[in-house]
């Protein structure tokens, strides 16, 4: 079965910072949203927990490229994960969850796991 998914708007174009990094919040957790504007595709949407520590730092991270890969450096240890794939380049078993996102006129909008709806109790059977 497919998983369910929709399109949250998470910040606008005006909150981004050229060659770093933002942390938001979403239905699905916290994300770090980077933004490279000499790269094709600029935006790069990955968690913003270091899954080496378990904080919430990665849209703190240094930007940069190795080996022609954008990358953000984890700011505790400096573990570099690849912003497409999310896999570190020191230790490939250890990687940051990816999300799929886009511009939308100036918002910018993640794909995250669609969120259940909760159906209101069948009122025949509540207790009186």
């Amino acid at each position: 079965m497919k998983l369910r998914t929709q399109w949250d708007a998470v910040c606008s174009v005006s909150d981004l910072v050229a060659d770093s990094g933002i942390a938001v919040w979403t239905s699905a957790g916290p994300v770090a949203i980077f933004y490279l504007p000499y790269h094709l595709p600029a935006l790069f949407v990955v968690s913003h927990t270091d899954p080496v520590t378990g904080a919430n730092v990665m849209a703190r991270g240094i930007t940069g490229y190795l080996k022609g890969q954008p990358v953000v450096a984890s700011p505790l240890y400096k573990e570099h994960y690849n912003l497409r794939t999310g896999v570190c380049l020191e230790d490939e078993s250890v990687q940051l969850t990816t999300y799929s996102v886009l511009l939308d006129g100036d918002q910018i909008r993640l794909e995250v796991p669609q969120q259940k709806r909760h159906s209101k109790p069948d009122q025949s059977t509540a207790a009186a």
